[in-house]
């Protein structure tokens, strides 16, 4: 049921991949690259393309074999041999840049394991909720398809400038330290393993990044459904069994999403948290001079972390406000169709008596009641009062083991994480 008051949207179907005869193929959907009308399936392709070129292509064995592979190279192998063979100046024996290494791992590991799970549980047009999106209306379906045309354009902006700051970091740091590695013939050391790293840190940091974008499309669609439930609010003629029926399948998603990246949510808060304060209290501990040399890698992956995860926090704590402000919009339409109705009843009864006393003058006669009248709107009120009730014991957002991410949980986590920070000060004074 297409819950658009517009009519001209309710014949609205888009074909998706890999949907044949209501069977949904696995992802990657293999052999079903052909050109589509449909601009969302030419987004989904280019997902389907990064997927493949960042092997993370679980469709078959031998690519989730790659896929492992590539995730125990990049991820453990290298920064673990990066930091046994990388030799520093005698004048700075304690470089933070090693620092770094456990918290991107780890954030790149919880990341990845995440994807595995979704490869598994769900395809790629599934994860993204495009199976039902032939329901929604030519607003919310253009939304999407822009959110999914953007989605690379936002991750380009956090990637490509760290990338920058972090090559050239790679670059001074390399061209200084020593390195006891065996490389091939006519293969500097410190060429081989500048180029090792500087993979790895793609490949760990462009992990973490894809997950957190691919929550935020999940928010993103969700936001511009409750646009569309609040036009439903905003027509008198809006029947209240069609919104709620909307409301029932928003809040399924919504549920759906909340259950899908709680552990990814809650594995890097703790991440995060552990490592930017571990970090931030060696590097106030510390006697050494801090330079671009020594705590380079720090800044770049501190901005990555932190930017991803805000860009999660924030598309929550979005679809949060909104569904916490259906109540008042329902309420607000509850108390319009009803100021509305009873202007008419009354209008009618106004006639209905104009009409019997033109009729019959005698003045002891009593006017029939419209039985119509009588009933219907009384029906009515009570339909709407009760959606008016169920929205409002039913106006959560995403939710991490039934507590809300809004504003209220964002301002606790800040003022958690500043009294940590305190905390680090005051031992770091103490200490000095």
């Amino acid at each position: 049921m297409n819950p658009t008051v517009n009519s001209s949207d309710a014949h609205v179907e888009v074909e998706f991949p890999g949907q044949v005869d209501g069977l949904n193929r696995p992802m990657l959907l293999p052999q079903s690259h052909a050109r589509s009308k449909s601009s969302l399936y030419d987004e989904l392709r280019k997902f389907q393309i990064c997927l493949k070129w960042c092997a993370l292509d679980h469709s078959t064995l031998l690519g989730k074999l790659v896929s492992y592979i590539t995730f125990a190279l990049l991820t453990i192998v290298v920064p673990v041999a990066s930091s046994l063979a990388v030799r520093l100046p005698a004048a700075d024996p304690t470089s933070i840049n090693k620092l770094v290494h456990l918290p991107e791992s780890g954030l790149a590991t919880i990341a990845f394991f995440t994807l595995s799970r979704f490869f598994k549980r769900y395809g790629l047009r599934q994860l993204l909720f495009l199976d039902g999106l032939q329901e929604d209306s030519h607003y919310v379906q253009r939304g999407y398809t822009r959110e999914l045309d953007k989605a690379f354009r936002h991750l380009a902006c956090i990637l490509l400038p760290s990338f920058f700051v972090e090559l050239a970091h790679k670059i001074v740091f390399f061209s200084t330290v020593t390195i006891f590695i065996n490389s091939p013939r006519g293969v500097p050391s410190n060429s081989l393993v500048f180029v090792l790293v500087l993979a790895s840190w793609v490949y760990r940091t462009g992990l973490f990044l894809l997950v957190c974008f691919l929550f935020r499309l999940t928010c993103e669609l969700q936001i511009l459904r409750f646009e569309g439930f609040y036009k439903l609010l905003e027509g008198y003629g809006s029947d209240a069994g069609v919104i709620f029926e909307e409301h029932l399948r928003i809040k399924k998603q919504l549920l759906v999403t909340s259950h899908r990246y709680r552990f990814f949510i809650i594995g890097s808060l703790f991440t995060i948290t552990v490592s930017q304060l571990g970090a931030l209290f060696l590097v106030l501990a510390s006697k050494f001079q801090k330079s671009f040399f020594n705590s380079g890698d720090l800044v770049v992956c501190s901005a990555v972390q932190l930017s991803g995860f805000f860009l999660c926090l924030l598309g929550a704590a979005r679809i949060t406000h909104r569904a916490q402000r259906i109540v008042s919009a329902a309420t607000r339409w509850h108390m319009l169709v009803t100021r509305v109705l009873d202007a008419q009843s009354n209008q009618q009864k106004t006639d209905q008596m104009i009409i019997t006393q033109y009729e019959n003058p005698n003045p002891n006669s009593v006017p029939k009641s419209d039985s119509s009248t009588g009933e219907l709107n009384p029906s009515s009120f009570h339909t709407r009062q009760a959606l008016v009730i169920y929205l409002q014991h039913n106006s959560g957002g995403i939710t991490l083991f039934g507590f809300a991410l809004d504003r209220g949980l964002l301002h606790t986590l800040f003022a958690f994480e500043f009294s940590l920070v305190l905390w680090i000060l005051s031992k770091v004074v103490v200490l000095s």
